[in-house]
C-alpha cells in the first residue's frame, strides 16, 4: 500500500493509515525522504489518528523518519497520537526524541508553520 504524500505549498502532508504493514512502513519512509530531497519543501506534518497501537518498529519508523527529514533540512512535525499509542509508547521507554508532536492535524498545520516561520525569521 502507498501512503499519499500531498504538497500544500511548502508543506508536505501525510496520513499513516492503521493496517500499514512493516514492508509499507519502509516504503513510506523511503518516499518520504524521496519527496523531503525535492525542492520547495520546508517541512512535514505525519498523521498518525489511524494508528490506534503500535509496536517498537513503527515507533522507531516514526521517530528515525521525523529524524532524518530534519538532517536533510526540514521541519517535522507528528500529529494525531492516540491516548493508547502514547501510554504504549511510554510503556517502552520509547519517546518522540527530537520531534514535535500535538494533538491533532490542525494543531500540527499551525506549528509546523510557525516553526519555519521562526526559522526565516
Amino acid at each position: 500500500m502507498k501512503v499519499p504524500i500531498l504538497k500544500l505549498k511548502n508543506i508536505l502532508l501525510t496520513s499513516i493509515p492503521e493496517e500499514l504493514t512493516d514492508r509499507d512502513a519502509v516504503r513510506f519512509q523511503e518516499d518520504v525522504l524521496s519527496k523531503a530531497s525535492e525542492p520547495g519543501a520546508d517541512g512535514i506534518v505525519i498523521d498518525i489518528t489511524a494508528l490506534e497501537v503500535i509496536d517498537s518498529f513503527m515507533a522507531r519508523l516514526l521517530n528515525d523518519t521525523a529524524e532524518m527529514v530534519q538532517l536533510l533540512g526540514l521541519k517535522a512535525v507528528i500529529c494525531g497520537m492516540q491516548p493508547a499509542v502514547a501510554y504504549t509508547l511510554n510503556e517502552m521507554g520509547r519517546r518522540m526524541i527530537g520531534v514535535e508532536t500535538v494533538l491533532d492535524l490542525d494543531r500540527g498545520f499551525l506549528k509546523i508553520q510557525e516553526m519555519i516561520a521562526a526559522e526565516e525569521g
